[in-house]
């Protein structure tokens, strides 16, 4: 017999075999979609694809499915380790500058529930609206650090701004100023290993956020910390759109000028700031870097009410999702929205829709330039449903748009990290600041309003008139945004 006629059998068993438990992995899977997953439409399109195409679609699941993160949770809230004694003590030593409930109206309180912390007061904000300036202004501050420098973003690059980081890193260093740098492995894949090999050589403390950490995370790369922030003795706090990257001071030439806001924090709500690094750490490094200073600091020149928001795949609800809709639902007169990444779901489209209904002027505002070509072509898709009277979509001019903000009325503004899309409302780790009080508001409203000038409608025409090809990418797109 030969050893082709021998084999024949066995290799039709294995495969027989394979096929079997590739089916039966898929089915329970698609059990595991329906009791965890968010919303109808993620049931039903992982339990379709799991059940009928399994070799395709389970290695994607495994990889791309899943919408919480396992175990930050547990060490960001453990009675005896983690972040949860610091969030007491900080709550302890916070009450001379907690706004006064009293003054605070029943969405603001809102806020407060979703944030798990409250409104503090004795806060001073500064915008910045380039990266030279954001990051000037970073590196003044830790050239005035006595102890510590807290590094969170998203990106990092190894270029000319990479490496003026590395040099204000390496002169903390020699004052003995603690640094400690967390990055996220996915936004950092093309950093090369020496620069982070030259971070820990100035004695600096360097992580990676561990998307994969843990035995339940290990196939995961679908979630981000999309955070950047920057904390410098407790004291100062930066929060805002801006990597670090050449690209971010107007460099790249395709991009051109690089449109984006940034904030500097000074007051009690630097401590907010400085937990939301601490809990990231935690989740890295099994521990808090030691002798943070958790004493609020009253800023100098103004008193302005702030509450940090971070939101996360870890949280208990959608927190990120939620915030944006109480705005949208609580807007009256006005209800700017600025969003690189505008791809949102059925909940947000409804709740601007309903918005515009009511009389408010909506304005959303994207790029014309792309630096994700996917997600540029998706937003097109939503004109038909935001054709209505009271909404105008812009598309900024000038260069590239990356600012995240959203303006209501006279009331409340936004700033922060996270985009109106599928990944900020459940898988990004975001933090936002939020402001309730005058200079704020008004400082965020002349800002947009320069915006709208450099800006020029994008009406329905621009989908509906386009090419079947055009329109027929922009609705895949849209399906994928899950993953976008």
């Amino acid at each position: 017999m030969s050893p082709t006629a021998f084999l024949a059998p066995v290799d039709l068993q294995l495969i027989s075999g394979i096929t079997f438990l590739t089916y039966l992995l898929g089915v329970i899977s698609s059990y595991h979609v329906i009791m965890s997953s968010r919303t109808s439409q993620a049931v039903i399109a992982w339990s379709v694809s799991l059940c009928t195409f399994p070799m395709l679609a389970l290695p994607l699941y495994w990889i791309f499915g899943r919408e919480k993160f396992n175990g930050y949770v547990d060490a960001r809230r453990g009675k005896d380790e983690g972040t949860h004694p610091l969030i007491l003590r900080t709550l302890e030593k916070l009450p001379g500058s907690l706004a006064d409930p009293h003054h605070l109206n029943a969405d603001q309180r809102v806020m407060e529930t979703l944030a798990a912390m409250p409104y503090t007061q004795l806060n001073q904000v500064d915008f910045y609206t380039t990266g030279r300036d954001t990051f000037d202004a970073i590196f003044e501050a830790m050239r005035t650090a006595d102890s510590y420098i807290l590094i969170q973003f998203f990106i990092f690059r190894d270029d000319g701004l990479g490496r003026e980081l590395l040099a204000e890193v390496a002169n903390a260093r020699k004052r003995n100023v603690r640094v400690y740098v967390l990055y996220d492995g996915v936004g950092c894949t093309r950093l090369p290993s020496r620069y982070l090999k030259d971070l820990r050589d100035t004695g600096a403390e360097v992580s990676g956020f561990k998307t994969t950490r843990g035995p339940r995370n290990r196939f995961q790369l679908n979630f981000r910390n999309h955070r950047k922030i920057v904390v410098v003795d407790g004291v100062t706090a930066f929060v805002g759109g801006h990597n670090v990257g050449d690209e971010y001071l107007g460099l790249d030439p395709k991009l051109g000028l690089w449109r984006d806001t940034h904030c500097r924090l000074m007051g009690p709500a630097v401590l907010a700031t400085q937990l939301s690094f601490a809990s990231d750490w935690n989740w890295a490094m099994d521990r808090i870097p030691e002798n943070l200073n958790w004493t609020p600091v009253s800023a100098r020149d103004r008193d302005e009410r702030i509450l940090v928001v971070p939101s996360g795949p870890a949280d208990q609800v959608e927190t990120w999702k939620m915030m944006l809709l109480q705005c949208i639902r609580q807007a009256d007169d006005r209800l700017w929205l600025v969003s690189p990444y505008f791809v949102p779901d059925t909940d947000v489209i409804t709740a601007l829709q309903l918005a515009a209904l009511r009389g408010v002027d909506v304005r959303i505002l994207l790029p014309d330039k792309a630096d994700h070509l996917m997600v540029w072509l998706a937003s097109y898709s939503f004109l038909p449903q935001l054709d209505m009277p009271n909404i105008t979509v812009y598309r900024y001019q000038p260069g590239f748009l990356h600012q995240k903000v959203v303006l209501v009325d006279e009331e409340l503004a936004v700033v922060g990290t996270a985009n109106a899309d599928n990944r900020s409302f459940r898988l990004n780790f975001e933090i936002s600041i939020t402001g309730i009080d005058d200079h704020f508001i008004s400082s965020v409203a002349e800002m947009l309003e320069n915006d709208f000038r450099l800006s020029r409608p994008s009406p329905i025409t621009e989908y509906s008139e386009r090419s079947l090809l055009f329109r027929f990418g922009a609705q895949v797109c849209r399906l994928m945004s899950p993953i976008l």
